[in-house]
């Protein structure tokens, strides 16, 4: 991922196992990490159990937040893919108990129908 794209608020996805190694005190038993993407030092995984949100706090980054929601507490969720001005996609979730949703963008070198189908198969079963 290109500095600019992180500056832009663009996420692209990372190696799982690194991803697997450094998360692994936070993943339950028999958790998997499916999909990871970085946007400059936050993260948002895609297990087989959950979305894990990711946010690095500080100048140092030493404080970190992790948000964990079940998929069966996702509601709905959308995408929007890039267009030829529009240099990225974007994801939205709505989960229950809030009424904005959380929006990731992504660089357009990356496959959003590929997010939308991980989410998909864990939400809808």
């Amino acid at each position: 991922m290109g500095l600019l794209d992180g500056l832009m608020g663009n996420a692209s996805e990372v190696n799982i196992a690194e991803v697997q190694q450094e998360y692994a005190q936070i993943l339950a038993n028999n958790e998997r990490i499916e999909k990871a993407y970085k946007l400059i030092r936050d993260m948002f995984i895609f297990t087989n159990k959950r979305l894990i949100l990711v946010d690095k706090q500080g100048i140092t980054g030493r404080k970190i937040e992790y948000h964990s929601i079940p998929y069966k507490s996702i509601h709905h969720f959308s995408i929007e893919t890039a267009g030829n001005f529009d240099l990225d996609a974007e994801l939205k979730i709505w989960v229950s108990g809030s009424a904005v949703p959380i929006q990731k963008q992504f660089n357009k070198n990356l496959n959003i129908y590929q997010i939308q189908s991980v989410l998909a198969e864990y939400i809808l079963g």
